[in-house]
């Protein structure tokens, strides 16, 4: 999406580059919606995507609807976070994988360090997705190698002009990036293609003010 590229450093997420991503709370629905996020980012990359967890809980027709086929995965499962955090860099080393995603709870910098030397030079997006240790944490706190982290939000839904709930919304926040600023920025959900928008109203000031159009990526 325009309104995001145009404010990362390298005009959109680096593809040879390891990314955080995490919940902004502890709740289910924030954690939710990080989830789905970096799964529309993998929907776009190039290949098959390998995903290791450390528990089975994701829901195959979820991340469909946010562009990330089931044909395309890679399921593996780690027994704590140092073999997922090995299981990562060897599939980003594999140079095979359009992307490799992989969810845990304490990763300390000499990790995440090996992860982005792995990724660069290369076509692999590397996506860690930080869970919340307790209620209160901030798995964002600790030093990280990433090329950007985030924290995603859910955001009230679009309205609709009947009974009902619209699109699901966004509040992204991008907490750390290299070489730029961080930033906030309300964002419809990811579709099918995995691309997120901006909300109508918010695209529509856009166009009235720079007569741009609203855009989705």
């Amino acid at each position: 999406m325009e309104a995001l590229d145009s404010r990362l450093a390298n005009g959109g997420l680096r593809l040879d580059a390891l990314h955080e991503i995490a919940g902004a709370t502890h709740d289910m629905a924030d954690d939710c919606a990080a989830t789905l996020f970096l799964a529309g980012i993998a929907a776009r990359a190039w290949g098959p995507v390998l995903w290791v967890v450390r528990r089975r809980d994701l829901f195959a027709p979820g991340l469909a609807q946010v562009g990330l086929d089931h044909k395309r995965l890679i399921y593996a499962e780690a027994a704590d976070d140092e073999e997922l955090l090995a299981i990562m860099e060897e599939g980003i080393r594999h140079r095979g994988l359009g992307a490799v995603i992989g969810e845990a709870r304490r990763v300390g910098m000499p990790a995440t360090r090996r992860l982005q030397l792995a990724a660069e030079g290369g076509r692999t997006i590397a996506l860690l997705m930080k869970r919340h240790t307790r209620e209160g944490s901030d798995p964002l706190g600790a030093p990280s190698a990433a090329v950007t982290r985030w924290r995603v939000a859910c955001a009230p839904s679009t309205p609709l002009p009947v009974a009902g709930v619209g699109r699901p919304r966004w509040r992204l926040e991008l907490v750390r990036q290299k070489g730029g600023e961080g930033f906030e920025q309300i964002v419809e959900a990811c579709d099918a293609t995995g691309r997120c928008a901006l909300p109508a109203a918010l695209g529509h000031r856009k166009a009235v003010a720079g007569g741009a159009d609203r855009q989705a990526a």
